[in-house]
């Protein structure tokens, strides 16, 4: 390729993850990535528009960085995602105003090697020669100009046919993280190295000889590929996820805006990061050192970390009064937080479900998450108010053969056409107006009106107008379980 010519890079999102360190506000059907953690737009929103096209020069620098910045033209973004997020991920990139060039569903997940393997068979179809930028939705980056220098550095290094690391400049003896030893500096692009070593999350006392050292990095997890050179690599290290991968492409198909693998094909494929199928194995990976205000959010620990800090060092989000408390993290959803005499503590507080933790054991919290998915607790994989692709409902009362919900309708969405065997509803308007399918018959139901749903009776509900439809629905029955649905039209195509 002609140095100076520019080399458009594929940013692919990798959204898969659950984050479950962040519960209890990151949830299974609702992980860390679409929550906005630390902006007002969601993770994966950030994690979007920080390589969108709007997002111009990748920044001015030394005339070195000034011009491998050159080399970084972002196109337009592949997103690899669970099948469940498909709708959350869809409506965040839409509010974002960014149109993927694809979105493929993950049955199950299967880590970072055939996430990887996934976007260079899909970029590769069209463009072999393209740069695949391996990004996972949940990371911070504070400094955008510095990200941007350094995948310009490592577009170059792509170029050579190396697959780049992006090696965070260690702040701190983090034990939590992987390191990067860096060796000599590469002759075809001034700021990057070859990888001497990759090394595991280590000691304390080792950490700190790391940090003396200057020669590690943290191990970002952000990579930077050459299409066909990374199938090659997979190829030689990784065959049994390649040939898993591809066939699940081949036999996959495409629903709406999405691309569905195939599931029995894609099972096939070992779970095992990239890290371990590829890059500690190769002979050709390369690591740009980077400064750019990076965290990956991991736990609750990470977000004090790069939060605002009051005088005593607290982190507050919501609606939190503090009383002689000191370098804390407390976050408020919905309800007013008092927190008095207490240091180094985290304090979520939501809907359902109350953390509290000592800051320095936040990773730990990932064992309450493990202790409520054996006990069969839906408080591990849902919210009260659940996402739909149509809005969201919410539970408010429960009791015996009943139940009170609250359902918010987005401006031209529907439900499906359904029906259900065990239950009644009872529908009240209480904004916006909503146009009713019961039986034959259409009905329109204006705010502070009612109408009432038969058991069996074929029925829908829509939003035709301008403004949020909320709706209070009262079931009645038997049985109220969500699995009562029977759809007989819908337009997300779900069964």
């Amino acid at each position: 390729m002609n140095g100076n010519s520019a080399q458009k890079i594929v940013p692919v999102l990798l959204s898969g993850g659950t984050g479950s360190r962040l519960w209890p506000l990151s949830r299974e059907l609702y992980p860390k990535q679409f929550l906005p953690l630390c902006s007002d737009r969601t993770m994966l929103q950030d994690t979007a528009l920080r390589v969108s096209a709007q997002s111009g020069s990748t920044g001015s620098g030394s005339p070195a960085a000034a011009g491998a910045a050159a080399e970084a033209v972002f196109s337009v973004p592949l997103v690899i995602c669970n099948q469940e997020h498909r709708f959350l991920a869809a409506e965040q990139l839409r509010q974002s105003r960014c149109t993927p060039r694809g979105i493929i569903l993950e049955p199950a997940g299967r880590n970072t090697a055939a996430a990887c393997a996934l976007a260079a068979l899909a970029v590769a179809a069209d463009d072999p020669d393209a740069l695949l930028l391996i990004l996972p939705a949940d990371h911070e980056i504070r400094d955008a100009e510095a990200f941007r220098r350094a995948v310009g550095i490592a577009a170059r290094a792509a170029q050579a046919g190396r697959l780049v690391t992006f090696g965070i400049a260690p702040t701190r003896p983090e034990t939590g993280y992987g390191y990067i030893r860096r060796g000599h500096s590469m002759d075809e692009a001034d700021g990057a190295y070859n990888v001497a070593a990759f090394v595991e999350k280590p000691s304390l006392e080792v950490a700190e000889r790391y940090l003396a050292e200057g020669t590690y990095a943290w191990n970002s997890g952000m990579f930077l590929f050459p299409a066909s050179r990374l199938l090659a690599e997979l190829e030689r290290h990784a065959p049994a996820v390649l040939a898993a991968c591809r066939e699940a492409l081949e036999q996959g198909s495409k629903d709406l805006d999405f691309f569905r693998l195939d599931a029995a094909a894609f099972a096939k494929a070992p779970s095992i990061s990239i890290d371990y199928a590829v890059m500690e194995r190769t002979d050709r990976a390369a690591v740009v050192p980077c400064e750019i205000g990076w965290t990956d959010v991991g736990a609750w620990s990470a977000l004090w970390d790069v939060g605002n800090k009051d005088g005593e060092g607290n982190v507050i989000v919501g609606d939190v009064l503090l009383e002689g408390a000191r370098d804390c993290y407390v976050r408020s959803e919905n309800h007013l937080t008092a927190v008095v005499g207490v240091e180094n503590a985290v304090v979520v507080v939501v809907d359902d479900a109350v953390l509290v933790a000592d800051r320095s054991q936040a990773q730990d919290v990932k064992r309450i998450v493990d202790r409520l998915k054996a006990e069969g607790r839906s408080e591990s994989v849902s919210h009260r108010r659940v996402h739909r692709p149509w809005g969201s409902y919410q539970s408010l009362h429960t009791g015996e053969r009943f139940q009170v919900k609250s359902l918010t309708i987005a401006p031209g969405s529907r439900l499906s056409l359904q029906k259900h065997h065990h239950r009644a509803e009872h529908w009240v308007v209480v904004n916006g107006t909503a146009l009713v399918t019961r039986g034959e018959e259409q009905v329109m139901v204006y705010e502070n009106q009612s109408i009432y749903i038969p058991i069996g009776t074929v029925h829908r509900l829509e939003n035709p107008g301008k403004v949020p439809l909320t709706i209070i629905e009262v079931q009645s029955g038997s049985y109220l379980g969500e699995d009562d649905i029977v759809r007989l039209e819908d337009v997300y195509g779900r069964n």
